[in-house]
């Protein structure tokens, strides 16, 4: 059985994972900001507080993996962490006022990277692409494979 990785979607979809990812990568490190960041701080911008657990809920990724990365953000000066008033276990992610600044730089970078990834798709074209991208991770979310 042959393997033509021009028509494979996991092979397409990974090529194009790792381009987006120079390009978010040098669009992020003038800012001091590693990528392995860039999902947490989303999720962090939006809901300050969550817990390590809903932060690996929300990214899809091993507790060992989040762990280690909000390790180096709290050694970057990103986060800090508080015991929950309510389960001893559980610590809250707080954002510090760096994390807080670099937002809106963070965005315009990753926002860039995208217009130039979209570039010369029409409107129709885009929000297609997006379109089949959501249905896809339902699919593979799903555990359809």
């Amino acid at each position: 059985m042959e393997f033509d990785r021009d028509t494979s979607p996991g092979y397409l979809v990974n090529h194009m994972a790792r381009l987006f990812a120079r390009q978010l990568e040098a669009g992020l490190r003038p800012l001091g900001l590693a990528l392995g960041a860039l999902p947490a701080l989303l999720h962090l911008w939006e809901k300050e507080g969550l817990t390590q657990r809903e932060l690996v809920d929300r990214l899809g990724i091993e507790q060992p993996t989040m762990a280690a990365t909000l390790t180096r953000m709290a050694r970057d000066g990103l986060i800090t962490r508080h015991a929950d008033a309510t389960d001893a276990r559980a610590q809250r992610i707080r954002l510090t006022d760096k994390a807080r600044a670099l937002r809106g730089p963070a965005v315009a970078a990753a926002q860039r990277v995208n217009a130039a990834a979209l570039h010369g798709l029409t409107p129709a074209e885009q929000a297609g692409f997006l379109a089949v991208l959501g249905r896809v991770i339902a699919n593979l979310d799903a555990k359809h494979v």
